[in-house]
């Protein structure tokens, strides 16, 4: 019983890392920013955190849906990130 819990403890510890489990593993996550931020930059930073610049919208400025992707070289793991900008 202790053994199914560590492993179901791990697996939703993983699930709920998306950024990390994109990262290393591929696949897509998505990012609803924030309603008046838009996205001005994104990066990862070591071995899975990502880091997102934001500011506020200007009143003329219209929402976008903007993808982040990883190109690979050897084009096997690749993942994306979905950020949303809403008004």
């Amino acid at each position: 019983m202790k053994k199914l819990f560590i492993f179901l403890f791990t697996v939703i510890s993983i699930v709920s890392c998306d950024q990390y489990v994109t990262r290393n593993l591929g696949g897509n996550s998505t990012i609803k920013l924030e309603p008046g931020e838009k996205l001005v930059e994104v990066t990862w930073k070591d071995d899975g955190d990502l880091w997102y610049l934001v500011e506020p919208m200007d009143s003329n400025y219209i929402p976008k849906t903007k993808i982040f992707k990883e190109s690979s070289m050897v084009g096997v793991i690749e993942g994306s990130v979905t950020f949303i900008e809403t008004r």
